[in-house]
């Protein structure tokens, strides 16, 4: 189908990691590890596995700093940015209902923290969801 598995998962990065090599010795597939919130094995065997992580807000938490300390290690054609709407809202919407236009305010996280521009963090996250997503039509991007 071309499409990828997509993963949430959270205190099981041991039993993650195992199913994903377990299966991947059968043939290579595309993997998403959504709302990422594990630790630097899974990151590794994601990134080697040639998957995508995704950023939530989450890792905008003043609390998250082992979290990114972790994402710090991702190469960044290998990042993705999400909401999970309606939860996990991030700063400064932290505690309220999330939703999509939030992503905003991760992504411009990411972009400072990395010291790129937000023009630049989405042009590289756009061009890995095409990546990832192969059947969704490219059209021109949008800016941020």
């Amino acid at each position: 189908l071309d499409m990828p598995l997509i993963i949430h998962t959270r205190d099981a990065d041991e039993d993650t990691v195992a199913i994903l090599r377990e299966h991947w010795q059968d043939g290579p597939f595309p993997i998403l590890i959504h709302c990422f919130t594990g630790g630097q094995a899974l990151a590794d065997a994601v990134v080697e596995m040639d998957g995508f992580i995704s950023l939530s807000g989450i890792t905008t938490f003043k609390s998250a700093e082992d979290l990114r300390a972790v994402l710090d290690t991702v190469p960044d054609d290998r990042l993705l940015v999400e909401t999970d709407a309606p939860f996990l809202a991030p700063t400064p919407h932290r505690g309220k209902p999330n939703e999509p236009a939030f992503v905003a305010h991760t992504a411009a996280f990411w972009a400072e923290r990395k010291g790129i521009s937000a023009a630049d963090f989405h042009a590289q996250t756009g061009a890995n969801f095409f990546r990832l997503f192969k059947r969704v039509p490219q059209s021109e991007p949008v800016a941020p």
